[in-house]
């Protein structure tokens, strides 16, 4: 029997990275690696092709014999989330796709009674309803978290005033609402979604949280391996004046502090992605271990 593919998007970014990787190592499917620059591909996919979410001629091609496709968007990279979600919807439509699966976030507008406008996050959520309603045989909506590794990279601690290491940021360092995890299990949870869509294939969110972490708990788990940080409250108008993009954080910081980075009542949506993946995953101490 010749292995059905699973076309990946973004399989140069960290999300799609992972998936790729959580497929091959399960074995059921052939990975095929989306991107805009093939060229410069150096995962391990079976295959790679390009694929541009701008244009649907490419991406209709790029989703030819695929079983499934995940797909997701970077909004920090200036994309029109809505625009491209539409476009990789209609692509995987006019490819004849049985499974489709879209990286998306709550809709903090509607949570928050539009009092946060956290766009990232919004954007995303408005493409669930055209993933709805496309007809697909299967469809999934996967919910990645705050990346552990946002702790070395964008949101990596700085060099404070006082001179010790650490952050800086808008948020009452004692309240739970940071849904974190090692971004590379979200591919466990994905692989694991195109193995079970008799579960999960009627539209069911899977939400990948490892742990619910306030600030203090993550200066905490760094202190317990020798890591020492330091933390400093500011006020979210002083925050969003400190570089371009602050404020949008602000908002989703605020965000986090009044619903939870999932929003309300996510529980039930973690515990079936936890149940549905292909292998268990890493604490933010396992984490800090590893690197």
């Amino acid at each position: 029997m010749e292995k059905k593919i699973i076309a990946v998007l973004g399989a140069t970014g960290s999300q799609g990275k992972g998936v790729v990787n959580s497929i091959l190592k399960d074995g059921t499917f052939k990975a095929r690696a989306v991107t805009r620059n093939p060229e410069k591909y150096s995962g391990k996919a079976d295959e790679v092709v390009k694929g541009d979410l701008t244009d649907l001629v490419s991406l209709t091609e790029a989703f030819k014999n695929a079983h499934g496709v995940f797909v997701v968007t970077n909004f920090w990279e200036g994309a029109d989330e809505i625009a491209q979600g539409k476009l990789a919807i209609q692509a995987a439509k006019d490819a004849g796709v049985n499974h489709f699966i879209w990286s998306t976030l709550p809709n903090v507008e509607k949570i928050s009674n539009g009092k946060f406008n956290v766009p990232h996050f919004t954007g995303k959520a408005r493409v669930d309803e055209l993933g709805k309603n496309a007809g697909f045989k299967n469809y999934t909506f996967v919910q990645p978290p705050f990346y552990f590794q946002n702790l070395t990279g964008q949101m990596g601690a700085q060099t404070q005033q006082d001179g010790s290491l650490g952050w800086t940021l808008p948020i009452n360092p004692t309240v739970k609402g940071i849904h974190m995890s090692d971004i590379n299990d979200l591919g466990k949870v994905v692989a694991g979604a195109f193995l079970n869509p008799e579960k999960v294939g009627n539209g069911s969110y899977l939400s990948l949280a490892t742990e619910l972490n306030s600030f203090n708990d993550i200066l905490d788990t760094f202190k317990a391996n020798g890591k020492e940080y330091s933390f400093n409250q500011v006020p979210a108008e002083v925050f969003s004046s400190f570089f371009q993009g602050a404020e949008e954080i602000a908002q989703m910081l605020a965000y986090f502090e009044a619903h939870t980075y999932m929003g309300p009542n996510p529980e039930a949506q973690i515990q079936l992605a936890k149940e549905i993946a292909t292998e268990e995953f890493t604490s933010l101490n396992d984490w800090i271990n590893q690197n």
